[in-house]
């Protein structure tokens, strides 16, 4: 059973000890499955606010779904689609305050109201998304963005088998 010291302080010193709790969970584990079930229930447990955390990954050209905490979820969603699609689609992170003004978003689940999207990529190629999403106005910034971005590309370094 595994045991973390995630810190209540800053979100600087939680972000550093979700990533230390990551590294743990996922050093020497090449499976894409494990890893982001590990990590969205991880970023589920500790992150306040959210109501849903996980994954897509790009199979075939679109976003398929993937590991995962809250409720159901959208199974496929096109590049260039919602928040999680943009994210693919200009590869750089989605910061998005009001989901309800983003053009295109897709309601998986209608009680979202901000949205952090980070694409995971791997030698220059998007792999797929980590999406944070929060019944919540504006409850993503800045600070999120980065930690967030830190941990997904720990997660880009793993990627082995099943990828």
């Amino acid at each position: 059973m595994y045991r973390f010291d995630v810190a209540e302080g800053s979100k600087a010193e939680l972000y550093r000890d979700l990533l230390a709790a990551l590294d743990a969970l996922t050093a020497g584990e090449p499976d894409w499955v494990a890893n982001c079930a590990n990590a969205s229930a991880l970023l589920w447990q500790y992150l306040p606010d959210l109501n849903w955390a996980g994954f897509y990954r790009m199979v075939a050209g679109e976003l398929v779904l993937g590991p995962f905490q809250g409720k159901p979820a959208c199974i496929r969603i096109a590049v260039g689609a919602g928040v999680c699609g943009a994210a693919v689609a200009s590869g750089a992170t989605q910061l998005v305050a009001d989901v309800h003004a983003f053009p295109g978003h897709i309601a998986c689940d209608a009680a979202s109201r901000s949205e952090l999207v980070v694409p995971i990529t791997r030698d220059g190629a998007v792999w797929g998304v980590l999406d944070l999403d929060s019944p919540v106005p504006a409850r993503f910034d800045g600070e999120d963005a980065a930690g967030v971005e830190v941990i997904a590309a720990l997660l880009a370094m793993r990627l082995g088998r099943s990828a």
